[in-house]
């Protein structure tokens, strides 16, 4: 990942270890106030729903490949691979998903403020 912004890669490894350890104090630290998720059926999650999901969602593993990062200013946009086991209510489940993330500045630090997924396909 030579060439790769490591502030940029610092944070999101920092925000799968938050999602990975269910931590809602450090994702509350992380995601900017208008943050939003667009999941891959157009459903979408505001900061404070991304993290009450973690009462009936827990990962157990995420395996993260083929980062790129592009930074614009105070922008920075970073897009890869995303393989992960979890639960959902109980039920076990994998994802496959190829993500963007979009990490602004503020005066405070970088805050995510957006999050898209798509299915990878089965091939």
């Amino acid at each position: 990942m030579g060439g790769v912004p490591d502030d940029i890669l610092e944070l999101a490894q920092a925000f799968d270890e938050a999602e990975l350890n269910g931590d809602a104090g450090r994702l509350g630290d992380l995601l900017a106030d208008d943050f939003l998720s667009i999941g891959e059926q157009g459903y979408q999650l505001g900061k404070r729903e991304w993290i009450d999901r973690h009462r009936d969602f827990s990962y157990l593993s995420i395996q993260t490949s083929e980062v790129d990062v592009r930074r614009y200013d105070k922008t920075a946009i970073l897009r890869c691979a995303q393989r992960s086991s979890a639960f959902w209510r109980g039920e076990a489940m994998t994802l496959a998903v190829r993500l963007s993330q979009v990490w602004i500045e503020q005066p405070d630090g970088w805050r995510l403020v957006a999050i898209q997924f798509s299915s990878l396909g089965s091939g």
